[in-house]
């Protein structure tokens, strides 16, 4: 089992007990990140001994500036001694990224589609729809496509022999196996061929195949039809009737990518905020980076999310996910300067030793 199948099934799981798969998706979010939680906090106190730190790291790059091999030798000492890691901070970031591309494998699948695509959550009409997508309905017989789509073969297939049907036989290369015969016309029949060698049969079996239905997906749209394919010499064939379908725009999605960008700008400004000296001095060009950040990343993202197709549910989990990100900063932000209070007001036993004795007047 594959982890887009693992994601999946976890998927699956929570939304019988929820109800509904984009609450489902919202509550692995809540999942993900508190099991990441002991890293992030791990990440704030690596920021915030940075930030503490800041002015004697300055000193020794300006003091050896001339001489950056010795300044990056007294640095490493300096961290060495502070037990400091300045690269602690990445690993919560590098953690999210293969579980970002993981969920938007699972939810880009044919698999999640064809269970769950249609599913809708307040003002989400599906979870599968991008910002602009062709509009087709699923398992009508009929694909409903634009000039350019391509299609992909589902994980399996239910094969027909003279005195038997085999079911869940398995597709070699989904991916690649279905080709598209002749010239493609939106309005046309399209005419699918599929080579009998991406099917994981005998070649006994191979040879007495009389027709197997697999699904089709058109990976632009998500359209999912259940093809039967009958056999023509040594390929699977089929024709499928289409319609022209024009690119709509969905406000829907156009709303979650606003959410996200406000959720992120929001995650920035806490997070630089968390970052200042408790003086209000900062360094003028890292207070510099920081506003751009805060102001072109959000920018950036938006522009990267209208040209690339990002699924309705993938940018819930991403909106979700900045949201716990604002709350978490700020929970452990607090916790993190109550124990720095607490750390100054201690008097310790060497603060004791130290004191002088006074004696009471008699």
């Amino acid at each position: 089992m594959d982890f887009t199948t693992l994601t999946i099934e976890a998927l699956k799981a929570l939304a019988s007990l929820v109800g509904n798969y984009g609450l489902a998706i919202i509550l692995l979010t809540v999942v993900i990140r508190l099991a990441m939680w002991p890293l992030n906090v791990s990440q704030q106190r690596s920021m915030k001994m940075m930030q503490n730190l800041q002015p004697k790291i300055k000193a020794i790059q300006d003091r050896y500036k001339s001489d950056p091999q010795k300044m990056q030798q007294k640095l490493m000492e300096f961290y060495k001694e502070h037990k400091f890691n300045p690269m602690g901070g990445c690993l919560p970031l590098l953690i999210q990224l293969p579980i970002f591309i993981l969920l938007y494998s699972a939810l880009m699948s044919p698999q999640f589609i064809q269970i769950a695509g249609d599913t809708s959550l307040g003002f989400l009409s599906r979870l599968d729809t991008t910002l602009r997508a062709t509009a087709g309905r699923s398992y009508d017989g009929t694909f409903g496509v634009s000039q350019g789509d391509t299609f992909t073969l589902g994980k399996t297939a239910t094969v027909y022999l003279p005195d038997e049907t085999l079911e869940n036989v398995k597709i070699k290369d989904p991916n690649k196996a279905v080709e598209i015969q002749g010239e493609f016309k939106p309005g046309e029949n399209v005419d699918f061929k599929i080579d009998l060698d991406h099917l994981n049969l005998k070649f006994a079996q191979l040879d007495s195949i009389e027709k197997a239905e697999i699904a089709v997906t058109d990976m632009s749209n998500k359209e999912i039809e259940n093809i039967t394919f009958k056999k023509e010499g040594s390929v699977l064939a089929a024709s499928v009737p289409t319609t022209v379908a024009e690119r709509t725009f969905h406000w829907d999605v156009f709303i979650l990518i606003a959410l996200f960008a406000l959720t992120m700008f929001a995650s920035q400004k806490v997070m630089m905020s968390t970052q200042k000296p408790k003086d209000g001095a900062l360094d003028p060009t890292q207070e510099a980076i920081q506003k751009s950040m805060g102001t072109f990343m959000p920018i950036m993202i938006i522009g990267t999310f209208v040209i690339i197709p990002i699924p309705a549910g993938v940018l819930l989990y991403l909106v979700t996910s900045n949201i716990i990100q604002i709350l978490q900063t700020v929970i452990v932000n607090k916790q993190i300067d109550m124990e720095q209070e607490r750390t100054k007001n201690i008097v310790t036993d060497s603060d004791i030793a130290g004191a002088k004795k006074i004696e009471p007047k008699e």
